[in-house]
């Protein structure tokens, strides 16, 4: 991002191009700005809308930020000049003879570099823009009281391997709430809960080799024999109430030892 008047840059490497990377992105940035501008401008990203229809997520984060989201039309790059010569001088003078090991030491070159880059004086300014941001950042709006919802969310209910998937990558959740919804939040980064941390090194301690997927339990072998669990125990484990009506068993197979309850 490239405050206009100021010629101010602002940046940061993210996973991916969706709606909930970008909002969290843009957040990060202006948050740290500490000011919101009156408009911002985007090119036709899908991410942030199509045909200058913005997607929800976009829509949300403007409205919470008490701003507007303006896509210029396509194949016009002379109205965003003010970040495609960012763009040319991020690529000329940051990326070259570098090397990352990862997104987030490619995040912290960055921020080491931002600052120099900030102090270059400005051709059409005749300043720099670290300098000159202070009044362009007096001109724009405060931040809003509550912080806008960013990234991705998702609910779902947790399965027996105590795993969720969101974004390509499998997450362990706490063993205590499967069977239950479980509220899956996905910023920018990846932490590891400490409370995890323990349970899942004495898994590899006793298991050596394994994840925590093999913490499922025995699995039956072929030909054994297994009986049908009551469908109102299930009523009973998810704090459901089903109608009261008198249970029919039934025989399968002709077998008195397998038998389904309705």
């Amino acid at each position: 991002m490239v405050a206009a008047f100021s010629g101010f840059i602002m940046a940061l490497l993210l996973p991916s191009r969706t709606t909930g990377d970008l909002v969290a992105g843009m957040w990060q940035l202006l948050s740290g700005l500490g000011a919101v501008p009156k408009t911002l401008v985007w090119d036709n990203e899908s991410g942030i809308g199509q045909r200058r229809r913005l997607t929800v997520g976009a829509r949300s984060f403007a409205g919470t930020l008490g701003t507007r989201i303006h896509q210029v039309p396509p194949r016009d790059p002379e109205s965003k000049g003010v970040i495609e010569r960012a763009n040319g001088f991020f690529e000329t003078s940051f990326m070259p003879g570098r090397t990352f090991t990862g997104p987030a030491d490619y995040n912290t070159q960055l921020a080491a570099w931002l600052p120099r880059a900030n102090s270059q004086l400005l051709r059409r300014t005749g300043q720099q823009p670290r300098i000159r941001i202070d009044a362009g950042r007096a001109a724009m709006g405060m931040l809003p009281p509550v912080a806008p919802t960013t990234g991705l969310a998702a609910r779902v209910r947790l399965g027996r391997d105590y795993y969720v998937r969101t974004a390509g990558n499998d997450y362990w959740v706490d063993p205590s709430v499967i069977g239950r919804f479980v509220d899956v939040h996905v910023g920018l980064t990846v932490i590891t809960d400490p409370a995890h941390v323990g349970p899942a090194k004495r898994l590899r301690d006793d298991l050596p080799g394994a994840d925590c997927r093999d913490m499922r339990g025995p699995v039956a072998a072929a030909g054994a024999v297994v009986g049908l669990r009551a469908l109102s125990d299930y009523d009973e484990i998810f704090s459901l109430t089903p109608p009261e009506a008198a249970p029919v068993t039934e025989t399968v197979g002709g077998s008195p030892d397998l038998e389904v309850v309705r």
